[in-house]
């Protein structure tokens, strides 16, 4: 970035610095700066085609693909239809040959007609309209001069906009709460009227002058959205609401939707009707002057603005709010709130929003329900759960791509919450290396987001990420020095992005381990990687190496991931990363070149199994799994596992062929289907302490391992029931007919004792009836007598060693 500057993405431009309306809560014209009085009442040409031209040389500069402008006063409908014409072609003209522009305008719709529509459409403008709910709460404050109600003339206006002809223009409603309003009746007035998306705004207050209502010990505020949000809930969410969305987002680790909460930089420039620079207008609550820079179009270019001291201090993340903002657990989300309502005369911007109280209380409420119970025809809204057809779809022991889709999402944003907790850790305790890799690693995302997610996505970026919280959460007072490793973490992706780059990054048992590409063997205690076209050099105090990614031989000292390959799909052999042991079996040391070749080959005979026998699991396998650790134990032709910890790895001995790796490989992407399942939702009662007979193994098991085991082994009774009537002939169909009676009996038996076992919840009780349905019908299929007799007599020894283990033992 030029200057080391964020760029602005969002201006707005007062195009009328007047209004019709009379409303007592206006920023503008009701609270402390009063700027708006010496400013002419109409932006001239002149200043527009300035406007134009600043935007497009700064877009050019920084190189945005797009900028949203959003035309606003005052009133900006006061400025004429004509004018407003005029002035969406100049700033498209200017702007558009330089990136995309996003062009809205913010109304109070009371003079909004057909006129305006028709130009909204022919200009490809958006409307946003400010509403306060139903008649009653709007006429709190959104009155005429004469106290006369705007209702009417509002509603009309957003009645035009959800025709079809204009539907296309209607951007959203802007709601500012006031606690003696009904809730309900302001969310049911808004919901009916079909925005596109609702703003809940705050009143604008500060310390100097709190907001109505708010006293000491209380929530009134927090208390109003919450019975807001139980009927948003309730309505099946059918309306996006930003405040809510914005909360849910940033507490699954995602970006805030709303400027008033979440960490995010400000990127937003006002432009005043006589082409002054300003912060954002909510400012003008704090003090007479509160937004102003002193800087303006003509003299100044947009860089300079962005460079401004007010400007930088609303884009330094956490490092931006106050002391005891730092130290709460929700700042993720409250981001210390709106930068106005911090405000007190006596000490800046440096505190709490005066809302704290409410912001605290509001976002722990909703974080509470981040575990909804799905109904058919109320899915939850967050990007990061599932619709109940997706849920369903999962449940049956397939799940389509969309499914599947949205599990992996969510493992990306569990990740990236990961390292936003661990980031505030390191924001508190200035741990340099690791915010050396966290800088890196964003850069990365804002240059190459498909590298940054390729390495973010490695399984054993969680397990390391899990390993480093999991100490901080025992009581540590700074990170870990294993924290340090997101060094080699970033630098991986920056390899792969081809980010020039220089990084040190930690030397593991020896190793400079660079997580998805492999290790390189230094034996000293520090590395720097540096990233050039198509390699990297590594140089410790005595040594040098240069790494060519496309020759993997290039440095003896350069271990690469090998992958196993079968037509268009791969995935990782993994035995260099340093965190890859968490599997409960032993990893297995770098493999020689003939391990390699004999995992090669008997992937190249599972895969094209699985494809051609088994395409329903394909979704599944295809987004879970990337893997492959090798493990040492090879007690057993069988012997594979999975951890929750590490969403798609599968940890396994070399088995003795294809077919055996086929079916290991159905059965263990159940497990990680299931484990990312129960990363969003309670399936089983976290408080049930019952043990349960799992029917395949001699010791009781809780519930939710119990449901673990019937999940893979819906997998492991259809690979049968496919193979013995598809694939396999004489005495091999033959075994294979028992192996199908053997599972799909003790499938059913578990999937029964869930259903009865009262350990889970409703949601639980939905997934196990969408099992239960797919085993079902398996239990009517023909089997040769002589297989059902050898799967019952299997059956029947783990019944009676169950019961023995059982009954007390004499004294």
């Amino acid at each position: 970035m030029p200057g080391g500057i964020l760029p602005f993405r969002q201006f707005i431009i007062k195009v009328h610095s007047r209004c019709d309306l009379a409303c007592d809560h206006c920023y503008v014209y009701e609270h402390a700066d009063q700027s708006w009085r010496a400013r002419p009442k109409v932006i001239s040409p002149a200043v527009v085609a300035q406007a134009g031209a600043r935007i497009a040389e700064h877009a050019r500069a920084h190189r945005l693909p797009e900028v949203q402008v959003v035309l606003h006063g005052g009133e900006p409908l006061l400025a004429g239809a004509r004018r407003l014409s005029a002035i969406a072609a100049a700033l498209r003209a200017a702007i558009e040959p330089s990136c995309a522009l996003d062009l809205r305008i913010h109304t109070n719709g009371v003079q909004l007609d057909e006129e305006f529509c028709e130009l909204f459409l022919a200009q490809r403008i958006k409307v946003g309209v400010s509403l306060d709910g139903d008649r009653e709460a709007n006429d709190l404050h959104r009155k005429f001069a004469s106290g006369k109600s705007s209702f009417s003339q509002v509603v009309r206006a957003i009645n035009l906009l959800r025709q079809d002809r204009y539907r296309e223009c209607y951007a959203g409603l802007l709601c500012t709460i006031d606690i003696r309003s009904d809730p309900y009746a302001v969310y049911r007035t808004l919901a009916d009227l079909e925005p596109p998306a609702v703003d809940f705004l705050l009143p604008h207050a500060t310390w100097d002058t709190p907001p109505p209502g708010l006293e000491a010990g209380q929530t009134p505020y927090a208390d109003w959205l919450a019975a807001v949000f139980g009927a948003w809930k309730a309505d099946g969410r059918r309306v996006p609401v930003r405040i809510f969305d914005s909360i849910i987002a940033t507490s699954w680790g995602g970006a805030s939707r709303a400027e008033s909460l979440g960490l995010e930089a400000s990127e937003l420039l006002v432009i005043e009707t006589d082409g002054s620079l300003e912060q954002a207008d909510s400012i003008k609550v704090a003090f007479d002057g509160a937004p102003a820079t002193g800087l303006d179009l003509s003299d100044h270019p947009l860089d300079e603005a962005a460079a401004h001291p007010a400007i930088r201090a609303r884009q330094l993340g956490l490092a931006g709010v106050s002391q005891t903002c730092r130290q709460c657990p929700v700042v993720s989300s409250c981001g210390g709130g709106l930068y106005a309502h911090r405000y007190r005369s006596d000490t800046g911007f440096d505190n709490p929003s005066v809302y704290c109280a409410d912001l605290e209380k509001i976002i722990t409420h909703i974080r509470a329900d981040l575990r909804p119970a799905i109904t058919t025809t109320t899915p939850p809204s967050s990007g990061h759960m599932l619709t109940g057809g997706q849920f369903d779809s999962l449940a049956t022991g397939f799940g389509d791509a969309d499914a599947v889709g949205q599990l992996v999402r969510a493992q990306r944003s569990l990740r990236r919450g990961q390292l936003a907790l661990l980031r505030e850790r390191a924001d508190r305790t200035a741990d340099r290396e690791f915010l050396a890799g966290f800088d890196l690693l964003a850069q990365v995302e804002r240059d190459d987001v498909g590298a940054f997610d390729l390495v973010l996505a490695h399984p054993y970026v969680r397990t390391w990420a899990d390993h480093c919280l999991g100490i901080i959460a025992v009581g540590a007072a700074s990170l870990p020095k294993e924290a340090a490793h997101l060094a080699a973490i970033a630098a991986s992706a920056a390899i792969r992005s081809g980010l020039p780059a220089e990084i040190d990054v930690p030397v593991i048992e020896g190793y400079a381990c660079l997580p998805t590409l492999g290790r390189l063997r230094v034996r000293e205690q520090a590395v720097t990687v540096a990233v050039t076209d198509g390699c990297f050099d590594a140089r410790t105090a005595d040594r040098k190496w240069r790494v060519r990614l496309a020759d993997p031989e290039s440095d003896a000292d350069w271990q690469p991931v090998r992958q196993l390959r079968s037509g268009t799909f791969a995935v990782a052999l993994e035995d260099t990363d340093p965190y890859r042991d968490i599997h409960e079996l032993s990893a297995a040391d770098r493999l020689g070149a003939d391990d390699v070749d004999r995992w090669q080959r008997q992937f190249a005979v599972a895969w094209p199994l699985i494809e051609r026998a088994f395409p329903d699991y394909l979704p599944g396998l295809t987004g879970g799994l990337s893997t492959f650790m090798p493990v040492s134990d090879e007690r057993d032709e069988e012997t594979s596992a999975s951890s929750r910890h590490a969403f798609g790895a599968v940890a396994a001995a070399l088995p003795a062929d294809g077919d055996v790796l086929a079916l290991l490989i159905l059965h263990e992407v159940q497990h990680i289907k299931l484990s990312a399942i129960l990363d969003l939702f309670d399936l089983c009662d976290p408080l049930d302490t019952q043990l349960f007979n799992a029917p395949w193994r001699d010791d009781p098991r809780p519930a939710e391992p119990l449901l673990q085991g019937a999940y893979a082994h819906l997998a492991v009774t259809d690979y049968w029931r496919v193979r013995r009537r598809h694939e396999l002939a004489g005495e091999q169909a033959l075994a294979a007919e028992e192996r199908f009676a053997r599972w799909r009996m003790l499938t059913a038996e578990a999937i029964e004792t869930l259903a009865d076992s009262r350990a889970l919840t409703p949601l639980g009780a939905r997934f196990v009836k969408g099992m239960r349905a797919t085993v079902q019908p398996w239990l009517d299929e023909p089997v040769p007598p002589s297989a059902l007799a050898a799967a019952r007599a299997w059956a029947d020894e783990r019944q009676a060693d169950w019961r023995c283990q059982q009954e007390p033992s004499e004294p």
